[in-house]
């Protein structure tokens, strides 16, 4: 018998730490089309035409807590949907918002090759310039350091999104192999009554023949 899997499973049960749970509820509205959700595509602090300081992590912020509270309005908040469809959605999800963070780290790692044959020039004009060039270079280290430890947490996200998926194929897989399977055999019994009367008959007079 096919095992069968609930209709959700809350999500606490995914074994995400407190950090990836709070990501997974900003996000999963959004990649569902739920309350709130303006766009399913996934949106990754700044751009990469923006410059300046601090606006990775303030826009993470804001945009996490706005997340949560559309979320918060949703029916499925705080649940994993077991259907193939929601898991495929998803799981496509947040593989674009990995390639979105990952376009901002490499943005970000350019601006540090910049910034250090900026300092390298400044250095001979002004201990001044020198200055503001190290402290926007550590800011920019700061902000790849917030985006690699958001890639991990939605890479981890993913993963548990696409391993229930696969559990959900498979139930269903093994599903329709069972009622396949499931088709009457014909035995013995189904074959024409007057076979088995000659062939007792012929037994019979050979018996006969043999005593004789």
């Amino acid at each position: 018998m096919p095992s069968v899997l609930p209709p959700s499973v809350p999500d606490t049960a995914l074994g995400l730490s407190s950090s990836e749970l709070h990501t997974f509820r900003t996000h999963q509205p959004i990649a569902l089309g739920g309350p709130g959700a303006a766009s399913s595509r996934p949106s990754v602090a700044g751009s990469a035409s923006t410059r300046g300081r601090g606006t990775s992590r303030s826009s993470v912020a804001s945009s996490s807590r706005a997340g949560s509270a559309a979320s918060s309005a949703g029916g499925g908040q705080g649940r994993l949907m077991l259907d193939a469809g929601s898991l495929s959605v998803l799981g496509s999800y947040f593989e674009r918002l990995m390639g979105r963070i990952q376009e901002r780290v490499d943005y970000l790692t350019a601006q540090t090759s910049r910034a250090t044959t900026a300092q390298s020039r400044s250095v001979a004009s002004s201990i001044a310039a020198a200055d503001a060039e190290i402290a926007r270079f550590k800011d920019i280290l700061r902000q790849i350091d917030d985006l690699e430890t958001e890639f991990d947490k939605v890479k981890h996200i993913r993963d548990i999104v696409k391993a229930y998926r696969a559990r959900v194929e498979g139930v269903l897989g093994n599903a329709k192999t069972s009622d396949t399977i499931n088709i009457p055999v014909s035995s013995q019994s189904d074959a024409p009554p007057g076979n088995h009367t000659g062939s007792k008959s012929a037994a019979l007079q050979s018996k006969r023949s043999n005593s004789l």
